[in-house]
This record gives C-alpha cells, sequence and structure tokens, in this order.
C-alpha cells in the first residue's frame, strides 16, 4: 500500500541548524533514498518551494479566485514528500523515522495513506 509521508519544515528551525548538521541531514536523506530505493518501497519523493511562492485556486460562489500565499498561514508548512509503497502503515512509521528530520527538534513528519493514486504512467 502507498504511503505519504510530509515533511513539515519550521524555517525558524531550519535557520538554526550549523552547516555541519544540514549537511548530515542532506547526506540522510540520499542514504534514506538509497535504502528504499534497494528494497523497492521507493516511488517518488519532491522538494516543495517555499509557501511564499504558492497560489490559492478557490471558489467564491460566483467564479474562480487565484490569489496569493498558503491556504492555511501558519508557521510550519509541508516541504516535500516521500511516497512510498510499503506492506502496511507500521512499516510506513518505521521508515519515516529514519528520515533525518524525524531526530531534528521542532521539525515533524505526517504518514498518510494513499486512497487514490494515477502516476500518469499508463
Amino acid at each position: 500500500m502507498k504511503y505519504l509521508i510530509m515533511m513539515n519544515v519550521d524555517p525558524a528551525v531550519l535557520e538554526g541548524l550549523t552547516p555541519e548538521q544540514q549537511q548530515l541531514i542532506g547526506d540522510g536523506h540520499a542514504a534514506f533514498m538509497a535504502r528504499t530505493k534497494q528494497s523497492g518501497e521507493f516511488v517518488a519523493t519532491q522538494a516543495l518551494a517555499d509557501p511564499s511562492r504558492s497560489k490559492v485556486v478557490r471558489s467564491n460562489g460566483h467564479g474562480l479566485q487565484v490569489t496569493d500565499g498558503p491556504f492555511v498561514e501558519a508557521k510550519e508548512f509541508m516541504g516535500g514528500f516521500y511516497l512510498l509503497d510499503v506492506e502496511d502503515e507500521s512499516r510506513a512509521v518505521e521508515l519515516a523515522k529514519q528520515i533525518p528530520d524525524a531526530s531534528v527538534p521542532g521539525l515533524a513528519l505526517e504518514v498518510r495513506p494513499v486512497m487514490f493514486a494515477d502516476m500518469g504512467d499508463g
């Protein structure tokens, strides 16, 4: 079953990391991707741009409006995700614990099952 692991980012936490800590996180992500590709559980990953570059499209009851900014104003935002194909939720949680962000106070990971997917491959 596919699970999405969303990486919740607090920019203040990231800005407070030393260059060595940032390097360890980058190296940890590379190692995580290598391990999950090796196990056949890796599907995809994407890093997202800063929410200040977001556009929000919504209906105002008469038509569609496009506005700047994230959908929800919050200090934390989704900075990226991993899409994994694993046996069950416990394996998804086990893998989420291996992502370097999990060990950084102030960052968090959200694990959610995917209910529908079309990967555009057929």
